[in-house]
């Protein structure tokens, strides 16, 4: 008897795939700055609290033009729906007067901060705040989470920046150094000069920015990597996870199959299965 074919495998997603969709909305947006884009939305569960939550951070290769905070709302309305909150940031991205650095680290900083002076007036618990970041937003979830070991001479420090337990990086870019030596990731060099290319050397920057100069971060980390990701290649998380696991941190690689870029944020993948997994066990611990 002849083998049954198996069937053709369905396409990744693309992103009008997943922004063609109606798209949820948070239950309320604060400001942090005065520019339009120091923003953050917070998606409330239903209840009084106090609520679990997520600190999420979107990317878009750093640049405001490629993306925005609305694109993690879908994963976020999941998040919502299960009983856990989410703090989405906003940040001046690379094109934006004010962006790049020191710029795009500052907001991101003092956005994550102000998870802390809200938590009372929207009931969020902060004992166990778990950042989540998708592409260049996981490279800045992961600093966010080394930034209390900045020196305190660098442009970045922050005398009492807010406490993550836990990071889950989907196909983020945690080296800028690395990536900055990959022509084939998919925001290109060229935007990596622009985060880190002034002031002050470029070596200088890097030991504020690039998370492996940070190491050990001392708080768990899960990256989540699709297979089939064309915009962010494997090996960039693989070398991270060993530089942080020879650094002592507690880091894990996790691979999904037949998965890209896009999968890692939309709520019916099982990619974000995987990480939603991942988020309720770190919230539990």
């Amino acid at each position: 008897m002849a083998d049954t074919p198996r069937p053709p495998e369905p396409p990744l997603l693309t992103w009008p795939d997943l922004t063609g969709r109606a798209q949820p909305k948070p239950d309320a947006t604060i400001a942090y700055g005065t520019d339009a884009l120091q923003q953050v939305d917070v998606w409330l569960p239903a209840g009084a609290g106090r609520h679990p939550v997520v600190l999420m951070v979107h990317g878009g290769c750093w640049t405001t033009s490629i993306a925005d905070r609305s694109l993690m709302n879908w994963i976020a309305d999941d998040l919502r729906k299960s009983g856990i909150a989410v703090w989405n940031i906003e940040y001046r991205g690379v094109d934006r007067p004010g962006g790049g650095y020191p710029g795009t680290f500052l907001d991101a900083g003092a956005a994550a901060d102000a998870l802390t002076a809200n938590a009372a007036r929207f009931h969020l618990d902060t004992t166990h705040v778990v950042a989540v970041g998708h592409s260049a937003g996981g490279h800045l979830a992961l600093w966010l989470a080394g930034r209390s070991r900045l020196p305190k001479d660098s442009p970045l420090h922050s005398a009492h920046p807010i406490t993550i337990r836990h990071v889950i990086s989907l196909g983020g870019l945690p080296d800028l150094e690395a990536t900055a030596a990959s022509p084939d990731n998919g925001c290109g060099t060229e935007i990596v000069a622009q985060l880190v290319g002034k002031p002050g050397t470029r070596a200088d920057v890097y030991a504020d920015t690039s998370v492996p100069r940070l190491l050990p971060l001392g708080v768990a980390q899960d990256l989540v990597n699709g297979r089939a990701d064309a915009i962010i290649p494997l090996r960039l998380g693989t070398a991270y996870v060993d530089q942080a696991r020879a650094k002592g941190d507690r880091a894990a690689l996790h691979i999904v199959e037949r998965t890209g870029h896009v999968e890692l944020i939309a709520p019916e993948t099982a990619a974000w299965a995987q990480a939603k997994a991942l988020i309720r066990s770190a919230l539990a611990q």
